[in-house]
């Protein structure tokens, strides 16, 4: 800051502004929006943004990007439809969403270079590449914090307990947790509440009923307690990476969640009528997506629905609920008769939700996997199935964009006649991280700080414009 920048914040105001600056530098919190930034279109439309997350990589010929005039061995069995957008296409198992397609604009050429599970869904979740390209990584504590942790660190919610939420997870890459889904190098104070299977008849969220001999003051005590114990804890040495710091937060999280009754009701389904359950489709991921738009009404900033759980695709499982979009074999057998048609059920059904009750003008909801499918059926000998699939492929790939401004019924972008490269401009994760920050109303070229004041770039893409303009 020079004299003159100094001289001009005197008086009562230019303090306030001063110490809220400071404040907010001190937390992490993002350096205010760059008048560029807040003059793009989109900037700040949206109040929610709802992730739906289709885990394993799906595939853009069965789904946004069919290519009905390829040779069979490129377009498969699957035919395309026209949808309500003249000129539009999509695959013939997505007829409610063909009927849709009015409501929502679809990304062609995303496209970046990272052509396994573990990486890539790192890749999505963060918009950062894994330093570890195309592999398999655990979770590790000093990974790159997921884009829900961000907000979290730059914009903390007021309204509701958690200010990132994550819907049937953890997600699974194939059998352990990915990488990127979590707090990382903020700490275990930033990890989204995580939320699993809502099909099992019991509360989504175990431990939330009141129980009517611990009372208002007698939880008070007992925070009051533990808190002591912790500062105990503190001053005998522990260090802010200890497991004991961890387990502060989610103390903190429980008492706050048992302190707020509107918090608890947002997560009760059975409150919501059945013939509405029922149109999203009694499945994990349907009852995934209905619990997601309860958590929009109710304020969360960014909700993400694991659309599968697990990411694995052509093995033969006996629970239908465990198929992924990860399809190397047996590619039109699953998705024709185990994902397809779920997934055109209930992501249909949470955009006409959304709509109907006036919030998908204020929500960014964006579909997305880690990348797509191969332009050429095949069998895969190393994997288990009978008939050809696909393979990885990042080069290009569709995803979703709807409200918040989105220009609906648009096409951003155009693959080549096999969908296997972009022929207009690409875009990466990093862009769709920015595009959410930006409709969130936060600079993406801003910065988040860690817990030892260093800072990191809140995105490193550019948001994508062409959604908003048409």
């Amino acid at each position: 800051m020079n004299r003159r920048d100094w001289l001009s914040l005197t008086g009562i105001p230019g303090l306030a502004f001063l110490g809220e600056l400071l404040r907010n530098r001190h937390a992490g919190a993002a350096e205010p929006a760059r008048s560029a930034a807040s003059a793009l279109p989109g900037f700040g439309r949206a109040r929610s943004v709802l992730i739906v997350f289709a885990n394993g990589g799906q595939s853009q010929l069965e789904s946004w990007d069919p290519k009905p005039d390829a040779p069979v061995e490129v377009r498969g069995e699957f035919g395309a439809i026209s949808s309500v957008v003249p000129g539009t296409f999509l695959s013939d198992r997505l007829p409610r969403l063909a009927s849709l397609a009015d409501k929502y604009s679809i990304v062609r050429t995303m496209s970046h270079e990272d052509l396994d599970h573990g990486s890539a869904f790192y890749l999505a979740m963060t918009g950062t590449y894994h330093q570890r390209l195309s592999s398999n990584p655990p979770a590790r504590p000093n990974d790159h914090p997921f884009l829900g942790s961000v907000l979290k660190r730059v914009r903390p919610t007021q309204k509701f307990v958690h200010t990132s939420v994550l819907v049937n997870g953890p997600g699974l890459v194939p059998w352990e947790p990915g990488p990127g889904q979590y707090g990382g190098l903020l700490g275990k104070d930033f990890d989204p509440m995580i939320v699993g299977d809502v099909t099992t008849g019991r509360a989504p969220v175990p431990g939330l009923t009141p129980i009517a001999s611990l009372d208002g003051k007698r939880r008070g005590d007992r925070a009051t307690l533990l808190a002591r114990l912790e500062s105990s804890a503190t001053e005998a040495g522990a260090t802010f990476t200890s497991p004991m710091f961890d387990m502060q937060a989610l103390y903190r999280q429980a008492f706050d969640m048992l302190d707020r009754p509107e918090a608890r009701e947002a997560f009760d389904l059975e409150a919501e009528p059945a013939a509405l359950r029922d149109r999203y489709g009694r499945h994990r991921s349907g009852q995934a997506c209905l619990l997601a738009r309860r958590l929009v009404e109710a304020g969360t900033p960014l909700v993400t629905v694991m659309w599968n759980h697990c990411n694995r695709g052509q093995d033969r499982y006996e629970e239908s609920e465990e198929f992924g979009w990860d399809t190397h074999n047996d590619i039109f057998q699953v998705m024709g008769q185990h994902l397809l048609p779920k997934f055109d059920q209930s992501f249909s059904a949470l955009l006409e939700d959304l709509d109907s009750r006036g919030l998908l003008d204020e929500t960014l909801v964006v579909c997305m996997g880690e990348f797509g499918r191969a332009p050429l059926v095949a069998l895969e000998p190393r994997f288990d199935g009978a008939t050809p699939g696909r393979k990885h492929w990042s080069a290009v790939y569709s995803i979703v964009f709807a409200g918040a401004g989105v220009t609906p019924g648009s096409v951003v972008g155009k693959s080549d006649r096999h969908a296997g490269y972009p022929v207009s401009r690409k875009f990466g994760p990093w862009d769709v991280t920015a595009t959410i920050a930006h409709a969130l109303g936060i600079d993406p070229a801003g910065h988040f700080h860690d817990r030892t004041d260093r800072p990191y770039a809140i995105s490193s893409g550019q948001p994508i414009t062409e959604l908003y303009t048409g």
